[in-house]
């Protein structure tokens, strides 16, 4: 039987290395060009939150790069673009990057915009129209499934769509979708059975490809940490053909889920990795930084604040390799997947406050990274299922709920 190796294999290491050498010579020099806007985000925004043109353009540009170098969706089956590099892998490269902070290194790999477990289900022209183009970056997609009265209570959504000849007419109206402005096309979640005629209330709903002119984008989203990324997809008798449909009809909310896992571990390795950063940067302030003729990091609640973090991320990372090891295993990780996004997240929540308290005013300062990394950390704790999601997803599969 094979143990548990926690070193870093020498495939996972040589992408690693690769990735700095990639991060070095494409992405530094645009960072380095865009510098205070990337230092002070604020001074990358539109009115209205978005992201500038010019910051929009140098993330596209870092997508298609990394698409063609093979680092962008590297976990992606080769047949269709991707590396095939296993889950233990591609959870050390998101710690990796997420480690070197917040900018356009962390576009370098695949987000909530690029290819999930529903897009991965895309048959014939599907697969080369929608796909394909995402996994080298060149397309964006977004995941349309939260509206304004569901959160995470999905199955209650009311977006419907009616089959009409060879049609399906959408109705309905998703919010906060990460990307929706940006997109080529959306990925829909619609009922397509009421629950009054199923025998499960996960069932009766379909994912649909709906085109970016094809649906009207709404008011955007400005959730601190992913400000300007989000908006309002509004659909208004939006008639898309048979071929639009992804995955099994009447039975895409599994896949949904199958996304919303990988999703989880995704986020928790992204957690893990901003903790580190921020730990390093407070490890370095607290010894430099004097006070009372001392360095504060001699004082004891200093030091605690970060003690407990590096205890925290040490075993958030540890959580996060295990849960990576099961996946590739082919083991059931509903329940891990649940404690590694609850555990890490919530370490990441403190440790960027503690991080804020060590740096004083200048933690406050919106030229640091710190209360940028604090807002993150707090959507953290909601996007991919809320921290009571977590804990009764841990609750349910020990049959106490």
């Amino acid at each position: 039987m094979t143990g548990i190796n926690f070193d870093v294999d020498e495939e996972t290491q040589l992408v690693l290395n690769s990735l700095d050498e990639f991060i070095e010579r494409e992405v530094a020099p645009l960072a380095s060009g865009l510098e205070s806007k990337l230092n002070n985000p604020t001074l990358g925004r539109r009115a209205n939150g978005q992201p500038t043109e010019e910051i929009l353009e140098a993330i596209q540009s870092i997508r298609q790069k990394s698409g063609e170098a093979g680092f962008y969706a590297m976990h992606m089956p080769e047949e269709v673009g991707g590396q095939g590099v296993s889950k233990i892998t591609w959870y050390a490269v998101k710690r990796h990057v997420a480690s070197k902070g917040r900018g356009l290194s962390e576009h370098v790999l695949k987000g909530p915009e690029g290819p999930n477990a529903l897009l991965g289900l895309a048959e014939g022209e599907q697969v080369e129209r929608y796909l394909k183009p995402v996994v080298r970056g060149k397309k964006s997609t977004a995941f349309g499934q939260t509206e304004p009265d569901v959160g995470s209570d999905s199955p209650s959504m009311s977006t419907e769509a009616e089959k009409n000849g060879d049609e399906w007419i959408i109705n309905g109206r998703k919010q906060w979708i990460t990307n929706a402005a940006f997109c080529d096309f959306a990925l829909v979640l619609a009922r397509t059975k009421p629950l009054a005629e199923v025998d499960r209330r996960y069932d009766g709903i379909t994912c649909f490809i709906v085109e970016r002119d094809e649906f009207e984008v709404g008011s955007v989203n400005n959730a601190i940490g992913l400000e300007g990324w989000q908006a309002e997809i509004l659909l208004d008798d939006v008639a898309v053909s048979e071929s639009r449909v992804l995955g099994p009809k009447h039975g895409a909310f599994r896949d949904a889920m199958e996304l919303l896992t990988m999703g989880r571990l995704e986020l928790g390795a992204e957690a893990v990795g901003y903790s580190q950063y921020l730990l390093e940067k407070s490890r370095e302030y607290a010894r430099e930084r004097e006070a009372f003729g001392e360095s504060i990091g001699s004082f004891q609640q200093v030091s605690s604040m970060y003690a407990r973090g590096r205890a925290k991320t040490y075993m958030a990372d540890a959580g996060g390799l295990r849960t990576a090891w099961n996946l590739d295993q082919g083991n059931d990780i509903v329940e891990d997947v649940s404690i590694f996004h609850w555990f890490a997240t919530n370490a990441f929540w403190e440790i960027a406050d503690n991080a804020v308290q060590i740096h004083g005013a200048n933690g406050l300062s919106e030229d640091n990274p710190f209360v940028d990394h604090l807002h993150l950390a707090r959507v953290l704790r909601i996007v991919e299922g809320t921290d009571e999601i977590q804990l009764n997803t841990i609750a349910k599969q020990n049959d106490l709920l």
